[in-house]
């Protein structure tokens, strides 16, 4: 098995690299990189590519470990007794199987994706380290090992919220993905939108890398912001005089509420366009 990316997906050669040096290793992969940078979207090619199932476990804040091996509801079996239910006898029909006995256990090797993991407290990366090194847990309710027919792809995202535990890192091949360079942005573009405008792309995609670089910017736009901004441009129907002008007293782009997230990039902006109205600005 190997990974070379997928029509939709435009994967650089270190990238590829990563993801066959993982598979090879049998090491989870951890990947990094800016928000928007096709992280998740990257275990999806993969299975794709692969022809493999997908298992997907998003990462909360309160997410603990062990809701990815298994949850005993005894709640329920509480309620079930009193009701004089049957199945309470057997305390398997209470354990509530977890993504990582769905990927242990699964009939074709699957694709697992612990999807942010660094949403979740200090301790979690941590709690895991036995599991994805063994590829096997015990199940004390039914004193019962699940254990890995074979070993999963597993891909882990992080968007660098916390620092994640030596020991855990130890255990990963890891790759960080790099916001894209303008060949490789046009490429993606390309793939989304086959057949559009060059004259257009080009010029979005200067407005685009011009935002990015403003001093002070909180929140620079990603690469799936630029799609949805050039989905709108399109759909908008924009003239390309709009984005071919040059006034500076138009600082702020055209339907920017695709390009910027947040109240005070927005008044950066205007800031910006109010300097250069100034008399002898």
């Amino acid at each position: 098995m190997r990974f070379e990316g997928t029509a939709s997906y435009v994967a650089t050669d270190d990238l590829k690299v990563a993801v066959n040096a993982a598979v090879t290793l049998r090491r989870p992969l951890l990947v990094k990189g800016e928000p928007g940078t096709g992280k998740t979207v990257l275990a999806h090619e993969i299975a794709a590519a692969l022809g493999a199932p997908l298992i997907e476990w998003h990462v909360k804040s309160t997410t603990k470990a062990h809701h990815g091996l298994y949850e005993y509801d005894a709640v329920a079996r509480l309620r079930d007794g009193q009701l004089g239910d049957p199945r309470v006898h057997d305390i398997a029909n209470y354990i509530r199987r977890g993504k990582l006995w769905e990927a242990f256990t699964a009939p074709q090797l699957p694709v697992l994706l612990i999807d942010e993991i660094d949403k979740a407290d200090i301790e979690f990366p941590n709690d895991l380290l036995q599991e994805l090194d063994r590829m096997e847990f015990h199940v004390y309710e039914t004193g019962e090992t699940v254990q890995a027919k074979e070993w999963p792809v597993v891909v882990i995202t992080s968007n660098n919220e916390k620092e994640l535990p030596d020991a855990f890192l130890r255990r990963c091949f890891f790759h960080y993905i790099r916001f894209p360079d303008r060949e490789t942005m046009q490429a993606i573009v390309d793939v989304h939108f086959p057949g559009i405008q060059k004259t257009l792309v080009a010029r979005a995609l200067d407005i685009f890398y011009q935002v990015r670089e403003v001093p002070g910017l909180k929140k620079k736009p990603s690469t799936s912001e630029l799609i949805d901004w050039l989905k709108l441009l399109l759909h908008e129907d924009m003239p390309l005089e709009v984005l071919q002008s040059q006034d500076p007293k138009k600082a702020i782009p055209p339907l920017h509420g695709a390009l910027l997230k947040n109240e005070q990039d927005v008044m950066l902006f205007e800031r910006l366009a109010f300097m250069a109205r100034r008399p002898g600005a």
